[in-house]
């Protein structure tokens, strides 16, 4: 199979996500910057979802540029990771409309970590229609970087219920680890 397709949907997919969760933001009640001091939380939320999104765009893009081919289990997979993605304009809502509370705070990190546990099941998938010296087998290798976030994700899930400013700061640290795109591919590509 081709992945044109699988690509174009995903595209298309993320930028609906996008579009959803920048209309959930609201328009403030006055003129002044003032009538933002409410609002901070949505905004906050917005922004840590939206560099998310970003970053999982930037990676799959990435990631597409060595896969050679795809098959019906690598459809699913994408499926998977975009079904979690889709997530992000509800919990977004949920976390800044609520303030931080601890609930939708710890939903926001189950559906991160669901993402995360979704684009290593996608790669897993790719490796596995993909030879042994593929430049996608090489450029992977071992996925510190994945293997670390899932791990802070449990941490910071962990803690929304008694220190959910750690929660938070735990979400955007992931983001700032993943900030940069994933040099590996780039690497083996150009050279």
């Amino acid at each position: 199979m081709k992945k044109s397709r699988l690509e174009a949907f995903s595209d298309g997919v993320v930028a609906i996500i996008i579009t959803i969760m920048v209309l959930e933001l609201k328009v403030p009640q006055g003129a002044t910057l003032a009538a933002l001091q409410p609002l901070w939380p949505v905004l906050a939320s917005y922004v840590v979802s939206f560099v998310y999104v970003g970053i999982y765009w930037n990676n799959h893009h990435h990631l597409w540029q060595v896969v050679e081919r795809v098959n019906g289990a690598v459809l699913w997979a994408n499926l998977h990771l975009l079904f979690w993605l889709s997530l992000f304009p509800f919990v977004t809502s949920w976390v800044g409309g609520s303030g931080f509370a601890p609930v939708p705070l710890a939903i926001y990190g189950v559906v991160l970590l669901c993402a995360g546990a979704a684009y290593s099941i996608l790669t897993r998938a790719l490796l596995a229609t993909h030879a042994r010296d593929s430049v996608l087998a090489r450029a992977l290798g071992a996925d510190f970087k994945g293997n670390i976030s899932l791990v802070i994700y449990v941490a910071a899930i962990a803690s929304a219920g008694w220190r959910p400013w750690l929660a938070c700061a735990l979400y955007v640290a992931v983001a700032i680890i993943w900030l940069v795109p994933d040099r590996r591919i780039e690497r083996l590509m150009s050279g």
